[in-house]
């Protein structure tokens, strides 16, 4: 079996990857400079280690942006991003547009294989039908499709691809079951058979929608909290010591998991006239964290008789999340914006992400080696090991504000923390 994985970012590399130690395997992307960085056993987003990347190339693993390459395939598995535009719709574009790729390369027999979070609905009524249109050939007669939704958490070196357990269905039975064998041959923990196409898509999208949800209640109780004047990871801490209770911090939820997947459930739910009230109230309250800890901030200034008119701030990590270079969506941004309309003086530092990104998608300056200056605030927003390495009195003055979104600075160093 010869196995092409389409979309070569955090989810389809390591899956190539895996697939690799057992199949004869080929990635495509349409992004040549990503193809040829692989090709030189560079991955950017730090998912794979050098040596396991080179581990697979000398393995056999390829790498091509030519569609003439992977018409020889049996397999097909789709990996490619599932966004929300400008006014949080679904964008089904980059999942249609490989679903044209595929079509133009299907053959006879062949089994497709998305992984990208959609409602439940996408494959079967939009994405099979630009296969037969493009290819001429007939589903779940000519070609057959099944649906394995990813877990990958970026940055996450314990739950890595070949340890979590997946989800896995098939168009047909039959289908369904040769899927789930394919999976469960490279994979430590198994697989979950879904009954559906329908239910596995479902069950993924779910699985982002309750973090969120989540995360939200946490956020709420630190607005509640901070305007008390308690202290919130204190509230939960002593909180956790009760045998059921789950203890979650409050923070930014960013990134193109968490903050984009629920967007995809609430619009198809309106189409079956449901209004999804706790989770539309959950994105709105935390795509709001960032504008927030930004007048919180300006709150702790005016306490300390900073004046915000042009104060220099260092905003500390830039990444939706720790130790991880991702910058899609990204709530430390809003943190920005909101402090940029008092002053033009603001510094952002992260060791993680690629500056030149950064500039690309959003017209802003960030700095991977931080100068020793003193600055009249200073903002944790990620909790890179950089980061908490450094020993921020060298950047502070006697009056400086100290704000730490993440909650692991020493609570006698800080002036206020989510």
């Amino acid at each position: 079996m010869k196995i092409c994985v389409i979309g070569l970012g955090y989810v389809g590399l390591p899956l190539a990857r895996l697939f690799s130690t057992r199949y004869d395997i080929i990635g495509f992307d349409l992004n040549q400079d990503r193809v040829d960085a692989l090709r030189r056993g560079v991955d950017e987003t730090h998912e794979l280690s050098a040596e396991l990347l080179q581990s697979a190339l000398n393995a056999g693993l390829k790498f091509t942006t030519s569609e003439e390459e992977i018409k020889e395939s049996d397999f097909y598995v789709v990996a490619v991003p599932t966004p929300v535009d400008q006014n949080n719709r679904p964008n089904l574009q980059p999942l249609l547009s490989a679903s044209e790729i595929v079509g133009r390369a299907i053959q006879q027999g062949n089994i497709v294989v998305y992984e990208s979070t959609v409602y439940p609905g996408v494959t079967e009524e939009e994405c099979i039908p630009v296969i037969e249109r493009v290819s001429g050939l007939t589903f779940n007669q000519d070609f057959f499709v099944g649906y394995s939704p990813e877990r990958i958490n970026p940055g996450d070196k314990e739950h890595t691809v070949e340890k979590i357990k997946k989800v896995t269905s098939g168009s047909t039975p039959e289908i369904a079951d040769r899927v789930d064998a394919i999976y469960n041959s490279v994979l430590l923990n198994g697989t979950h058979k879904a009954p559906s196409i329908r239910v596995a898509e479902a069950s993924k999208i779910i699985e982002n929608a309750q973090r969120d949800v989540n995360i939200a209640f946490v956020n709420e109780l630190a607005r509640i909290f901070n305007a008390m004047g308690i202290d919130t990871n204190e509230v939960i801490e002593a909180a956790s010591s009760k045998w059921n209770f789950i203890p979650m911090k409050p923070g930014l939820v960013g990134g193109h998991c968490i903050s984009v997947d629920p967007y995809y459930l609430i619009q198809k739910a309106q189409v079956y006239g449901v209004l999804p009230r706790i989770m539309t109230d959950a994105r709105r309250l935390n795509d709001g964290m960032g504008d927030y800890v930004a007048q919180q901030v300006i709150k702790c200034m005016n306490k300390k008789g900073v004046l915000v008119k042009d104060a220099k701030v260092l905003i500390l990590g830039f990444a939706f999340k720790e130790n991880c270079p991702d910058i899609r969506n990204t709530k430390v941004v809003d943190i920005y914006q909101t402090l940029s309309e008092y002053t033009a003086n603001i510094t952002i530092y992260d060791p993680k992400v690629n500056p030149h990104r950064v500039r690309e998608e959003y017209g802003l300056a960030v700095i991977n080696e931080l100068p020793v200056l003193c600055y009249d605030v200073i903002i944790l927003a990620v909790a890179h090991q950089e980061i908490l390495a450094l020993d921020l009195t060298q950047y502070k003055h006697e009056a400086t504000v100290i704000y730490d979104v993440k909650g692991v600075l020493d609570r006698t160093l800080v002036d206020g923390r989510l």
